[in-house]
């Protein structure tokens, strides 16, 4: 082989080379931005501070006391004792709130519907967990409403607040998909699972962000606002909101809500028991 040709070759192999180093070292660069997306916007503290000052309001910690006296049984449900016992339990309960408030993300319809550049889930209310003497706990949800926040329901458990401990502890974000009752962290470009319901969807080990956002289009993909499924009436979670003084779930009404988010919280609810969400797209 002449000098010309081995040359040539090694210049083109350098080349090779070099294209391929600046190729890795773009894939390097966009992954960070490329999860960056993925993970739902933070709500800023000012907002968190609000949202916590709404359920620190005198009614909220006497409803509270009321939940915990019933232990979650709705006001129009027979409780089987009077109302003076009633309230001497819900002087006894002694409500208290426990922990940060944290923001609750759920599954986002952009998402769904494969919009570029669209994080996996979106806030949808926050939660602040309280305990009674007891020990007995429960979940008081806010959203904002009006140009504010306020409370919107009060459910028992913890499990807002317990999962996104659970993911922000290993350097994720908690989100739901509130069509399986399932909850998931994202980190790293990849889904996990944080409950068993989470696990039968995307396995033990999870998933990528883009084969779980093909699994979520492959579920709710036809269901979304402005399909054919949702004009027949069957997309629960995009219904109007309920009238004031209305009646969800069993539980007294404390504010007219509206819908918040990707599901509609249909008026602020307490006593609600915890349950698997409807079909919201």
């Amino acid at each position: 082989m002449s000098n010309h040709r081995v040359h040539a070759t090694r210049t083109a192999t350098a080349l090779a080379a070099v294209a391929l180093a600046a190729v890795a070292l773009a894939a390097v660069a966009l992954a960070p931005a490329a999860h960056a997306a993925d993970t739902p916007a933070a709500l800023g503290s000012g907002e968190l501070a609000a949202a916590r000052s709404a359920t620190q309001q005198p009614a909220v910690l006497h409803q509270l006391g009321h939940f915990f006296a019933r232990r979650g049984v709705p006001p129009t449900q027979r409780l089987g004792i009077s109302a003076a016992e009633e309230a001497k339990a819900a002087t006894a309960a002694a409500p208290r709130l426990t922990g940060d408030t944290v923001p609750v993300y759920t599954l986002s319809a952009a998402f769904v519907a494969g919009r570029a550049g669209t994080p996996v889930a979106e806030v949808e209310f926050t939660a602040t967990t309280a305990v009674a003497a007891d020990g007995q706990r429960a979940s008081v949800w806010t959203a904002r409403q009006g140009g504010g926040w306020r409370v919107v329901n009060i459910a028992s458990g913890g499990d807002e607040a317990d999962y996104a401990a659970r993911a922000a502890a290993d350097g994720g974000t908690a989100f739901r998909e509130p069509q399986i009752d399932a909850w998931y962290e994202v980190k790293g470009g990849r889904v996990l699972p944080l409950d068993e319901d989470a696990r039968r969807s995307v396995g033990d080990r999870g998933t990528t962000v883009a084969a779980y956002q093909q699994l979520v289009h492959q579920r709710y993909g036809d269901k979304l606002p402005g399909s054919a499924y949702d004009a027949s009436g069957k997309a629960g979670g995009f219904q109007a909101a309920a009238p004031a003084g209305a009646d969800r779930d069993g539980g007294r009404v404390l504010a007219a809500g509206g819908a918040i988010g990707v599901t509609a919280l249909a008026g602020a609810v307490v006593g609600a028991r915890r349950r698997k969400a409807r079909i919201a797209y």
